[in-house]
């Protein structure tokens, strides 16, 4: 492509947005970010960024800036059982990650992961993100794509990336809406304080607390100083599908009775909780339409049960950074490629996701004299090869293209 035709805009400046922007303004593309936000922050959450993921960061060159922000090399993962606190291990990511892998798996603070993110596109690109730009509409014609924001602005691009969330308004201008089903399951997700928590749970491990109809997740973040948590429980009172909706530590303590002290005392240990009612899609079967196409979350939104949802956007933008570049003035090409490649991968993670669900709440956990067996088979170590080897196998840096 020539300079001209290297004028990519990119709408959504979260995990997948801002990670398209930096692999393409390290190509030598001129990139525009815009975002809805009057500012750029990130919710307090963590990411479990398995080697599949991390294996991008480090080829984006951003390992060093992340441990020093306080990514977290994970020891590794277990399972626990949700009222006797019964362990069995999942996974040693340690030294055996790095082995099998080729890259660590780490614990990360989605805020940390963010401002890293940030910080090294704005070092390429100073007035790459714009912020307070709400699209409101899109056209396109033979050479270029127009964008109008609801602060009145237009702006126009070569070609454009819709990397605006679940709620894409991009993915709406293209497509009919995205029907979304309740899944029954609401989660709460806070912050604990690892000082003032049981010195049991001041470990670099990863564990899956499981039980019937309700599972919690919890690591460390921030260099181990922060202990995220996850819980997931089934009601259905609850469907508004927001991040921002705070709780009380009472009514999340209150949705996790019988639960083992230990998850009580993270529950009671919380900043803030915040809940959301997980909605689950089906996977789009096209993402393009001419001159754009759609990244992240927009097109693939996954229900939290592989740890994945993050990381597949990362995967997506390396991809598309890969095909525009091989791909040359040929756009229509590069985006069938990167649907082609893309498209199955991200289907069989959001259908295996939710295959999970009846894995994690299974009823068969409330009975007392069957549970162990259970996790005991369904944990088997070939099992969980089998599961998970080949999401953390996948190299999008170096897939053939």
């Amino acid at each position: 492509m020539n300079t001209n035709d290297k004028n990519i805009a990119i709408v959504g400046a979260g995990i997948g947005g801002l990670t398209l922007a930096l692999a393409l303004l390290q190509k030598g593309y001129k990139v525009n970010v815009y975002e809805q936000a009057h500012e750029l922050k990130e919710l307090g959450a963590g990411i479990q960024m398995a080697p599949n993921g991390t294996r991008i960061l480090r080829h984006l060159g951003l390992e060093e800036a992340l441990l020093q922000k306080g990514a977290v090399p994970a020891a590794g993962k277990e399972v626990r059982l949700w009222n006797t606190g019964q362990t069995w291990p999942l996974f040693d990511l340690g030294a055996d990650s790095i082995r099998r892998f080729g890259t660590p798996y780490w614990m990360v603070h989605r805020g940390d992961l963010h401002s890293v993110l940030l910080s090294a596109v704005q070092a390429l690109s100073a007035g790459a993100v714009h912020t307070n730009h709400r699209l409101v509409s899109i056209a396109q014609d033979a050479s270029n794509v127009t964008m109008h924001f609801a602060n009145g602005e237009v702006a126009s691009a070569k070609f454009l990336i819709g990397a605006d969330g679940v709620h894409s308004v991009v993915r709406n201008q293209l497509f009919d809406e995205h029907k979304s089903e309740f899944t029954g399951i609401v989660a709460w997700r806070g912050l604990a304080p690892m000082e003032e928590l049981d010195e049991t749970l001041k470990r670099n491990v990863g564990t899956n607390w499981i039980g019937p109809g309700g599972h919690c997740i919890t690591y460390p973040v921030q260099g181990g100083k922060v202990l995220n948590f996850v819980g997931l429980v089934e009601r259905n009172d609850w469907q508004k599908e927001s991040w921002t909706d705070a709780g009380t530590t009472e009514e999340c303590a209150a949705d996790f009775p019988g639960w083992h002290p230990l998850i009580h005392s993270i529950i009671d240990k919380l900043d803030t909780p915040f809940r959301w009612a997980l909605l689950k899609r089906a996977p789009l079967k096209r993402w393009t339409s001419g001159r754009v196409t759609l990244l992240g979350d927009a097109c693939h939104p996954t229900l939290p049960f592989l740890a994945q949802g993050a990381i597949m956007a990362l995967e997506d933008s390396i991809v598309l950074a890969r095909c525009l570049e091989t791909y040359g003035e040929d756009f229509a090409g590069a985006f069938a490629r990167y649907e082609e490649l893309r498209i199955p991968r991200t289907s069989a993670i959001v259908n295996g996701s939710s295959a999970n669900i009846s894995r994690f709440h299974n009823p068969i956990l409330a009975e007392a004299d069957k549970a162990a067996a259970y996790v005991t088979r369904e944990w088997d170590p070939e099992q969980v090869r089998q599961r998970y080897d080949w999401l953390f196998e996948y190299d999008a840096v170096e897939l053939a293209i």
